[in-house]
């Protein structure tokens, strides 16, 4: 093994082994919100997922439930650490190929960052994360597919790199960049005379078969398992179009704030200067590598459109950023010149960065500074609570009630379908005023904070039927039936 290879290995362990931290911190709302979906599924022609709603692919949820079997919720943040280690390594072998062995020790360093920086996120595995090893690899094969491989091999690659492109939506459905990458490298590769007509088209065919085999295995499961296609369709895609227009209908503050605070963080671990880097010296890098250079600006506008989408812009939503600044990177590292050596000082700067994050969250953790209030919450509701008890959280906090132990009667463990699907809280109010109502409720968000007229409704259910009985970390409200009697729950919060 060569000293690059040897040092990009020891990179991927390195990043490996820090992304562990996440095992000694609570679960995360979403990675709990997954559990919670996977440990109910129960798919019928109208539901993917049955008692909890969530609009995430069902290979998602299939993992988390997999990863929860194995060894509990927190399993899934080793195969969080799996994926970047090998995110690393395949990182650098694209950067390897299109750009040298110099480009992929740098590149491998700069993935490691922005991996391990708790700028945006060490500890969380989600979606986002577990798909980017696909985005890569789909980009690997494609460049192995059209440049060093020919005949029944490159058809080969190219199916491979189709099916592997195309499994990474069923984890995020914004993660397409490896799709799109493959289409613009090849289109540019045509067009340019890289390559003919005809090989392209094969390859181009052989993509798109393999790029329906995942496709093809969500809707064959859908139809095995009873579940009629309009309502995956939903799940996946459709319910995203209603929750923008929910997004979008309400005051804008908290969005914008987390949108401005995303560009600081962007900038603080370097993937502005690299992004800016390319856009700087395009001109020059498409004169050297055409087909490269315009697939990484493609998949670079596909992803960034993506996260502009959300709506939400979530600090780990830069993660989605990840592939497409690595390559970006590793066109430009790659030059003896000027813009090489401030592309490696970039590259230095995100690993410093990175490496004074990791010092100043180590601290705080270990010194026990950081707010947990949603799982002492819930620690402290599972010990108040009785075999058969039920909780129901409002404002979708699904780390609070996992910790608790119980299940909700509520099937959305998420606010953001509660304000889509429930705008009204009219199923929220059905369910306090039926005898089906949670043993326990938690206003963890004030009831009036999305809908003030169905909040103020909301509140007189909950006063007719439940008892104000403390028990929270933080300004929040905890009740109790007023048939049932339990001792109040007493938590110890940290921070």
């Amino acid at each position: 093994m060569g000293r690059e290879r040897r040092l990009v290995l020891l990179v991927a362990l390195v990043a490996g082994a820090l992304r562990l931290v996440g095992l000694f911190r609570p679960v995360r709302p979403d990675e709990a919100g997954f559990t919670l979906v996977a440990r109910a599924w129960a798919p019928d022609a109208e539901s993917v997922y049955g008692p909890y709603f969530v609009d995430r692919p069902p290979l998602l949820v299939a993992t988390f439930g997999a990863a929860d079997w194995l060894a509990g919720p927190l399993t899934v943040r080793v195969l969080g650490a799996v994926a970047v280690a090998a995110l690393v390594l395949l990182a650098a072998m694209t950067a390897r190929l299109v750009a040298g062995a110099s480009a992929a020790r740098w590149t491998a360093v700069l993935v490691a960052a922005l991996c391990v920086t708790p700028l945006i996120d060490v500890v969380a595995a989600k979606g986002e994360l577990l798909a980017l090893p696909l985005v890569m690899g789909g980009c690997l094969l494609a460049l192995l597919a059209l440049r060093r491989a020919d005949g029944r091999r490159a058809l080969l690659l190219a199916g491979a790199a189709g099916t592997v492109s195309a499994t990474a939506p069923g984890l995020k459905q914004s993660l397409v960049g490896g799709l799109v990458f493959g289409g613009a490298l090849l289109l540019v590769a045509v067009l340019g005379r890289e390559v003919t007509l005809r090989r392209g088209a094969a390859l181009a065919g052989a993509a798109l078969a393999g790029a329906a085999v995942p496709v093809l295995a969500t809707v064959g499961w859908a139809a095995a398992a009873g579940v009629r296609l309009e309502a995956l369709a939903y799940a996946v895609w459709g319910f995203r179009a209603d929750a923008s227009a929910v997004l979008a209908a309400q005051p804008a503050s908290a969005p914008t704030e987390r949108a401005a605070l995303l560009v600081v963080v962007a900038a603080g671990a370097g993937m502005v200067a690299v992004i800016g880097g390319l856009l700087v010296h395009v001109r020059d890098e498409v004169g050297r590598d055409a087909p490269v250079t315009w697939a990484v600006l493609a998949m670079l506008g596909a992803d960034t459109v993506a996260l502009v989408a959300s709506g939400s812009y979530w600090r780990d939503y830069l993660l989605v950023l990840v592939p497409s600044t690595a390559l970006a990177a590793a066109l430009l590292v790659r030059r003896r010149s000027k813009r090489g050596l401030a592309m490696r000082a970039v590259v230095v700067a995100t690993a410093v960065s990175s490496a004074v994050s990791l010092v100043v969250w180590g601290t705080v953790q270990v010194l026990d500074l950081q707010e947990l209030d949603e799982a002492d919450t819930g620690a402290a509701l599972a010990a108040a609570a009785e075999p058969g008890d039920t909780l129901t959280v409002f404002g979708g906090r699904a780390d609070l009630q996992l910790t608790s132990g119980m299940d909700s009667p509520y099937r959305y463990l998420w606010s953001l379908p509660m304000r889509t699907l429930d705008p009204e809280l009219e199923q929220l109010r059905a369910l306090l005023d039926s005898d089906e109502r949670p043993t326990w409720f938690v206003e963890w968000v004030y009831l009036g904070a999305w809908t003030p007229e169905a909040g103020a409704a909301l509140r007189e259910e909950v006063e007719e039927h439940y008892v104000e009985v403390g028990g929270a970390c933080g300004d929040h409200r905890v009740y109790l039936r007023r048939d049932v009697d339990r001792p109040a729950p007493r938590p110890t919060c940290r921070g």
